[in-house]
């Protein structure tokens, strides 16, 4: 594969992401995600703060899978017990070889952990590409296009030994410094730290993703030295390194500030939010699901909404929630884990829902708390309804049965079951492990049997 324009020129990142159409190298990935996160002041460790619903480190892991790379190292340190709790089931499905980096002592030292972890089964062969576990706003096609950096072939100077991905569209500030020789290429990265005056206006700045021929990786790492004022093994001097060896290393560059966000602090974490929440809704719009005002929603990861569903203001969607098609949701409803919406079913003004279903047709418009329960089709909850699910003890469920009319006020202490087209009165205090028949009515405190509906009560 021909390299795009090279010297002279700053290549792109869908100049390159459009050539995929040979085949490429074995694939290995590296993710570095053992930092502490001391800015964040936080006890869990920061690959695990929260995010639209999921820890951070899952959106690299969503990455890291999706590219289908043939081996995989996850470097942990902080925290390693709790991020192993957390996602040990998950790196145990991609089968990602995770390793305990010990006393960090920079991203050199890091990748010195890994490569040796990912040769341990025979020296890997092919291209290396590095992800970060604070940076989860990163694209499958960024990454992809620094894969095929590396398996391109330049004119006179063969294939890269690396590829790195720069931006001019950031702040500069900390971030190390891309500098480039008289003709254009790459020279080398200057840490902030270690900038002189005029390296500091440098606009051009490191993002941190890269990618190595194995060969040139293996043999480049075990030169770094820590000569520097952190006294850390910098891996942005390898980059320097292979430029003197005559190896030829190719920056492309991302318009897109967003995605290579890195996340040290929670203001940072609350920037990333943003990102993340408009991504979610841009895809669930896309599939045909009206949100009314995006910027009062929030819907988190791997929520499932179906076409035609109408999403009203202040809506809180927590992960794996399940919306049908044609339903309707608020406006100020909160459902939580577990909660699911058949089709055209409808939940409206501060109605909260947690590891409950309501069936194809119910409504449930106001004022209601459904936890552990069951609704059955075209069944109404009135205003003000409560599934006291909870003992103080243990959960239990609470089950409604179809086309079932529940009167406003109505108070279900679970386990507590109502058999299809039941009603129960305005008010009404349902016992504990009470069972009220198909077609039954029940009312009072505590509430009674008082007769039949005729014909088995009405849609709902």
């Amino acid at each position: 594969m021909v390299c795009p324009p090279f010297r002279g020129g700053k290549v792109l990142v869908p100049i390159v992401a459009q050539r995929r159409n040979n085949p490429v190298d074995k694939l290995a990935v590296i993710v570095l995600a053992a930092g502490k996160g001391t800015r964040t002041k936080q006890k869990l460790p920061k690959v695990l703060l929260p995010l639209c619903g999921a820890p951070m480190l899952d959106y690299v892991l969503d990455v890291l899978e999706a590219l289908q790379a043939d081996r995989s190292v996850v470097v942990l340190h902080h925290g390693i017990e709790r991020v192993q709790a957390s996602l040990g089931a998950r790196f145990d499905r991609m089968g990602c070889l995770v390793v305990d980096q010990g006393e960090p002592k920079g991203t050199g030292h890091a990748m010195q952990v890994a490569l040796e972890a990912l040769d341990a089964e025979g020296a890997f062969d092919g291209t290396v590409l590095v992800l970060y576990g604070d940076s989860p706003l990163i694209t499958v096609e960024t990454l992809e296009a620094l894969v095929r950096g590396v398996e391109c072939e330049i004119p006179e100077v063969g294939r890269p030994a690396a590829t790195l991905l720069t931006s001019e569209e950031l702040v500069p500030g900390s971030l190390g410094r891309i500098l480039r020789a008289e003709d254009g290429t790459f020279a080398a990265i200057r840490e902030a730290k270690d900038c002189s005056p005029e390296e500091l206006e440098i606009q051009e700045v490191n993002t941190g993703f890269c990618a190595f021929r194995s060969d040139a990786l293996r043999a480049s790492l075990p030169k770094l030295k820590n000569q520097n004022k952190q006294g850390e093994y910098y891996l942005t001097d390898v980059f320097e390194m292979l430029v003197q060896e005559g190896e030829a290393v190719l920056p492309i560059m991302t318009e897109d500030p967003d995605e290579v966000l890195g996340i040290n602090d929670l203001s940072q974490l609350a920037q990333a939010r943003w990102v993340l929440q408009e991504r979610i809704l841009e895809e669930h719009m896309a599939n045909g699901v009206l949100i009314e005002d995006p910027a009062t929603a929030v819907i988190e990861k791997d929520v499932q909404i179906g076409r035609g569903t109408r999403v009203l203001p202040f809506v809180v969607m927590r992960n794996g929630v399940k919306v049908g098609e044609d339903c309707e949701v608020g406006p100020f409803s909160h459902l939580r884990v577990g909660a699911e919406l058949e089709d055209r079913a409808e939940v409206g003004n501060f109605v909260e829902m947690k590891k409950s279903v309501l069936g194809q047709g119910s409504k449930a418009k106001h004022l209601t708390y459904l936890g552990d329960a069951r609704i059955g089709k075209k069944t109404n909850i009135g205003a003000g309804t409560i599934t006291a699910n909870y003992d103080g003890v243990h959960k239990h469920p609470t089950e409604i049965g179809d086309r079932a009319f529940i009167g406003s006020g109505t108070i279900l202490v679970a386990p507590a079951k109502v058999g299809d087209g039941a009603l129960t009165g305005a008010g009404a205090l349902i016992k504990r492990n009470s069972n009220i028949g198909a077609g039954e009515i029940y009312v009072g405190v505590p509430a009674k049997f008082l007769k039949r509906r005729e014909e088995g009560g009405k849609e709902g």
